[in-house]
């Protein structure tokens, strides 16, 4: 070879492995690769017939639970070939244990595969509706449901848009009506892989009613979790690569306009708010390198995190649980309610603990 296309090979040898360990570095950073976190209990216990996750919890405000069971996600481990499932929980009870809810109406139950929740109850009649990310066959979409009673689901629509292309999580604001996170723009994951790389913020929120679906938010890197403050007037979302809380304000037409972000320095993934205080509650991964990888002898951790005073100036954020995944795996909520608190995760079991 001649010397000079040697010196060529050599710089693009150079070049490529420059380029990989940039690339290295900066999937490190966004996972926390090298995060190990101190162990901080609760005192919990595991919730009874839950064990292939509870991706996600939402709790009315007279101490009803719902939990989203059994999500198939790609790259991630999953205990079950079993459909997702639906549970209910009344946190009144003296001893609360989730009991399945029954699905009735025009669903493939075989494909059901739920991932996010949000409840919204009627104030014209009290009428409970449940809406659910469901993706049957990998695809996106969203199921509304009317909560009867005897702990049954009737399913009432399956919404679909190509504006809600790769939903990951819902908040309800109407009969009808909902905010919705798109998780990525691409549906491949090595074009995922080089938005991430490249720090592309290509991830949105999208408001949808039967009238309307359009973009009310983008710009986002990792738009995941999702939820609205007591009053209605403030959205939360979850932008898990940036270890943050990007807090909007609802104005005019539903559009969403940006406020602030509030650092978390976690992978947090759905949001709750608790509904006396509105204080937000964060289920979150501390090392996303040991999710993606899966080693039981080396298991992915789990961390619950809240904000107080969000709005405020000084929002303070605090560690409330952490675990290094001996005890649970990969969080991803943490729903409060009246000294209580549910903690769910995308494959594990759940945990119902005390705050007092």
């Amino acid at each position: 070879m001649a010397p000079g296309r040697k010196v060529l090979l050599a710089a693009a040898v150079a070049a490529l492995a420059a380029l990989i360990g940039v690339a290295f570095w900066r999937i490190n950073e966004l996972s926390l690769a090298y995060r190990e976190l101190p162990v901080k209990h609760l005192n919990c216990q595991y919730l009874k017939n839950i064990d292939y996750g509870a991706e996600d919890v939402t709790i009315l405000k007279d101490g009803l639970a719902f939990l989203s069971t059994g999500l198939h996600f790609p790259g991630m481990p999953s205990f079950s070939d079993d459909p997702g499932k639906m549970y209910v929980l009344d946190l009144l009870h003296p001893k609360p244990t989730p009991v399945e809810l029954q699905i009735k109406g025009d669903l493939d139950l075989g494909s059901f595969n739920p991932h996010g929740i949000s409840v919204y109850q009627d104030e014209a009649d009290d009428s409970v509706y449940l809406f659910v990310v469901n993706h049957p066959q990998h695809n996106s979409q969203v199921e509304i449901f009317r909560y009867a009673e005897e702990d049954t689901l009737v399913h009432l629509k399956t919404v679909t848009h190509p504006l809600l292309y790769s939903v990951n999580d819902i908040v309800a604001v109407g009969v009808e009506h909902f905010y919705a996170t798109n998780d990525s723009p691409f549906q491949y994951y090595l074009l995922q892989l080089l938005v991430v790389l490249l720090g592309l913020p290509l991830t949105d929120v999208v408001y949808y009613s039967p009238q309307e679906a359009r973009v009310a938010a983008g710009g986002i890197l990792g738009a995941n979790g999702i939820n609205v403050s007591p009053d209605k007037r403030y959205i939360y979302v979850s932008d898990i690569l940036d270890h943050a809380v990007d807090v909007f304000e609802r104005q005019d037409g539903e559009q969403l306009v940006f406020v602030k972000s509030v650092a978390v320095g976690s992978l947090c993934d759905n949001i709750e708010v608790d509904h006396r205080t509105g204080d937000v509650w964060l289920g979150c991964h501390p090392n996303g390198s040991k999710l993606s990888k899966y080693d039981p002898k080396d298991p992915p951790g789990s961390e619950v995190i809240q904000i107080k005073d969000i709005l405020s100036e000084r929002p303070v954020v605090s560690l409330e649980y952490a675990d290094d995944g001996r005890q649970l795996m990969a969080s991803t909520v943490a729903a409060p309610y009246e000294g209580k608190l549910i903690i769910g995760t995308v494959f594990h079991k759940a945990l119902y603990c005390s705050l007092r």
